[in-house]
């Protein structure tokens, strides 16, 4: 699949080069910046010390910033399942918008046009898992809310790129608010572990934290359930994370 990408290489990457069967994960992001400009300079400036794989600018344009054998330094403190710190196992993709400290914008067609392209060409390249396909909020939220819920998973999937789930929207929505009860909650938060969220143990009786299920709650339902992101388990997001649970298990 053709498509045009320039060069504007960070010097903020690890200078051993790994190994192709090491790149298991794709991590999208959102710049988080007033500007394009900004967030470029920022991500190739050395004294930042962030950067990413590639860029996607506004217009669509894709820029390399670190090729994809060097290990960009874009997920910082991160967990997924077994995996920590997935810097190494992972290609890192920025993505141009304010995000959500600067008036968080959609994603432009543009954008998820060449996005597209990128993507599939990566997954074909490194064999990439459909499930491997994540944004930062996954892997770190309890620092990171990007790409978002303008992010648009539910297409991305129809494009073979991630996951999500195939459930009956109607069904979804009469089961919105609807309390649980102590039991489901805990199932809730078994399909999670499932889907490979980072459960923290609480250091108290209870097994978990609350403050970081309530964390990982908000970044379930900004790549799962889009339009209400509360932080509160209902039936409707237990429904989406049974189903999950057995597509990422």
């Amino acid at each position: 699949m053709a498509y045009k990408i320039s060069l504007n290489y960070s010097t903020n990457f690890d200078s051993k080069k790994r190994k192709k069967n090491q790149i298991k994960f794709i991590i999208f992001h959102y710049t988080g910046m007033k500007s394009e400009k900004a967030a470029i300079k920022k991500l190739t400036d050395f004294k930042s010390e962030v950067s990413c794989n590639y860029f996607v600018k506004k217009n669509g344009e894709i820029i390399t910033m670190v090729p994809d054998l060097y290990m960009a330094w874009h997920a910082g403190k991160s967990f997924w399942k077994k995996y920590q710190s997935l810097n190494k196992n992972s290609i890192g993709i920025e993505i141009a918008n304010p995000g959500h400290e600067h008036g968080y914008k959609k994603f432009s067609n543009s954008q998820i046009r060449s996005l597209i392209k990128l993507s599939k060409s990566l997954i074909k390249k490194y064999k990439i898992n459909l499930k491997n396909i994540l944004g930062h909020s996954d892997i770190a939220p309890e620092r990171k809310k990007d790409p978002g819920e303008k992010f648009p998973w539910e297409y991305l999937a129809k494009k073979n790129i991630g996951i999500w789930h195939n459930l009956n929207k109607k069904l979804l929505f009469k089961n919105r608010k609807t309390k649980i009860d102590s039991n489901q909650k805990k199932i809730f938060i078994k399909n999670l572990i499932k889907i490979g969220y980072p459960i923290q143990k609480s250091k108290k009786l209870e097994p978990y934290s609350e403050k970081n299920l309530k964390v990982i709650t908000k970044a379930f339902q900004r790549r799962f359930r889009q339009n209400l992101i509360s932080g509160i388990i209902d039936k409707e997001c237990l429904i989406i994370s049974h189903n999950l649970a057995k597509k990422f298990n």
